[in-house]
């Protein structure tokens, strides 16, 4: 079975480091598989009293870069599996992923949708966008 790697995304507020998850990134080299689950980011704005339309922002470039191509910037032009790792480096910015974990499984989009259930919520079959993200308004 091939192994993946994956990380939670979250909004922080930085000041006091209260965090809330607003996704989950997984990738597996052998499938060459990188996809994540992302809300909205209206509901962890609204808890963390940050600006929405700066974590909308934030969480619209993670989504860029998971696709990769020229509208993720240079970012987007490399292998899928350098694309996850920048959007794991420790940062000291608002959105911050968690360390990476690591699993096996025969289906990495399964095993996407199992975390991104366990820590967001079911996701709804009609409830993604084509590159897998939670539409807008989808609640979560």
């Amino acid at each position: 079975m091939p192994a993946f790697d994956y990380a939670l995304v979250r909004a922080v507020w930085v000041p006091t480091g209260d965090a809330v998850t607003v996704g989950v990134v997984v990738q597996c080299r052998q499938a060459r598989f990188l996809d994540a689950r992302l809300t909205d980011g209206a509901d962890a704005a609204r808890r963390l009293g940050v600006d929405a339309d700066l974590l909308a922002r934030a969480l619209e470039a993670v989504r860029r870069v998971v696709a990769g191509g020229p509208e993720a910037g240079p970012v987007g032009r490399l292998p899928a599996s350098e694309r996850f790792h920048f959007l794991t480096a420790t940062r000291s910015t608002a959105l911050q992923p968690s360390p990476v974990r690591t699993g096996v499984t025969d289906d990495p989009e399964a095993a996407l949708d199992r975390i991104a259930g366990d820590v967001l919520g079911p996701v709804p079959p009609g409830d993604r966008t084509p590159s897998g993200t939670r539409r807008p308004g989808s609640g979560v």
